[in-house]
């Protein structure tokens, strides 16, 4: 008995190592020596970092958005930015191709853990594929490619609420013909963000470097729509903005701050009722008590108590709370906020957590009960059989792991400021400054010349 005990036992801790290694859970480990590049500034080294991850299979095919996506953003923080580009459009392609996909999919991700599956990517990272090839654009002197990328961040934001209702009707009428699994609704929640500021600055000054002033006026005035009709998003009031002089030139300056936020899990546990028809989520705790998060009405054959876990967004915190521009004729002044990279994140990402949510409890649904019927096959009234069932729950409490794939190269917020300059060439310093004034970092751009009617934006990035 005691030797088949420990072969039991073996067996317990060798499913508890396999379900921890395995391709269930996140692995996000590696991007930490890339993210310190990033914050020292070195950013060859960062995009070196990136495809050397890729050479070790760090980036696998079923997350080669996020490979697209995080090489895209690096090479353009190094000013390579035709690379940038090439990478960035591989991330749109890939979303494109993989949201659709994942939608037809959606059966097998009621069985499979979502870490398993292609990741599509959020709609805020394909929103900013968009705005970061804009300002790649703008670097090369391509104004008019510049345009069509506002234009496709435009769109984007357009039709996300459709696209979300398209989503929930797909889902829905599939559980309706489905009846192998346990069928619960979706209802698609409304998208409240429809537009974007730093798209609308963007484009107001490319409008006025083609000379097209009426189109710069609207793209203007639909910026400051932005602030005033989205309040969920910009809280802060908008920049001061200029995007024509009577008889000088404008220097326009971006700054790019902090990284953005990253997905963390949300552990929930799944409690069943056959008595009343009800299924609870609660949230997780140590007593097994925890508050309830949601519930739903149901017919449920078993009682049991489950373990699931769903993705939130969690902000990187910056030390960086405010960025200075000193050019050297003496101008100065204080950057404005125009985009807080976590409230556009929050907002877009709540659309598509609901629908992680529900898959995420039809999936616990349909293992729970497996899960019940085979412990109840492995029950002998033995030690093996209760080792065997401790074997199983621990196996199905590890496949339960939140999908925490994201972009972790993105900044996390976008100062920007217009100054009235005569033309002529300058030395340009953006310093980033911490609550108390202190200069944490600082990035000079010489010999930069500033030309009369001509699209003049400067880019600097501190990611601390």
């Amino acid at each position: 008995m005691a030797g088949a005990c420990a072969v039991l036992v073996g067996a317990v801790c060798s499913l508890v190592l396999a379900a921890g290694c395995s391709s269930v859970a996140t692995q996000k480990g590696f991007y930490e020596p890339i993210a310190a590049e990033l914050r020292a500034g070195n950013y060859d080294a960062a995009a070196a970092g990136i495809e050397t991850a890729r050479l070790k299979n760090k980036y696998k095919d079923k997350d080669r958005f996020l490979y697209f996506m995080d090489a895209g953003l690096v090479n353009h923080y190094a000013w390579r930015f035709d690379s940038s580009n090439v990478r960035l459009s591989g991330a749109e392609d890939a979303a494109e191709e993989l949201f659709t996909k994942s939608i037809s999919r959606a059966a097998a991700s009621l069985v499979l853990n979502d870490n398993i599956l292609e990741y599509a990517g959020e709609d805020y990272e394909v929103l900013y594929a968009n705005i970061i090839k804009t300002l790649n654009y703008i670097a090369l002197n391509d104004p008019e490619e510049a345009l069509v990328e506002i234009r496709r961040a435009d769109e984007k934001l357009t039709l996300l609420d459709q696209k979300y209702r398209d989503a929930a009707a797909t889902l829905n009428e599939r559980a309706t013909s489905d009846t192998s699994s346990p069928a619960i609704p979706y209802e698609a929640v409304d998208v409240r963000f429809q537009n974007d500021a730093l798209a609308r600055y963007l484009g107001m000054h490319v409008y006025a470097a083609l000379g097209k002033m009426d189109d710069a006026r609207i793209d203007h005035e639909h910026m400051i729509e932005a602030f005033w009709e989205q309040p969920n998003i910009y809280d802060f009031s908008p920049p001061r903005v200029k995007y024509q002089s009577r008889d000088k030139a404008i220097l326009s300056t971006v700054a790019l701050v902090g990284l953005s936020p990253v997905k963390e899990a949300l552990n929930l546990r799944m409690r069943t009722d056959k008595n009343l028809d009800l299924v609870q989520i609660l949230y997780d705790s140590p007593d097994g008590n925890g508050p309830q998060f949601g519930q739903f009405a149901m017919p449920i054959s078993e009682d049991y108590y489950f373990k699931l876990s769903i993705p939130q967004i969690a902000s990187r915190p910056s030390v960086i709370n405010s960025v200075r521009i000193t050019v050297s004729d003496g101008t100065s002044g204080q950057l404005q906020l125009i985009e807080d990279v976590g409230r556009v994140a929050q907002e877009t990402f709540e659309a598509k957590r609901n629908l992680i949510y529900i898959k995420t409890v039809t999936r616990a649904l349909v293992k729970g009960l497996s899960t019940h019927k085979a412990k109840e096959k492995a029950d002998d009234g033995k030690a093996g059989g209760w080792l065997k069932k401790l074997a199983m729950d621990i196996a199905a409490d590890f496949s339960e792991n939140a999908d925490l794939r994201c972009s972790r190269m993105l900044p996390g917020r976008v100062f920007v400021g217009d100054f009235e300059i005569a033309p002529g060439t300058y030395d340009v310093t953006f310093d980033f400054l911490d609550p108390a004034g202190n200069v944490i970092s600082s990035r000079t751009i010489t010999g930069y010349k500033v030309l009369q009617n001509c699209l003049n934006l400067i880019e600097a990035a501190s990611f601390n």
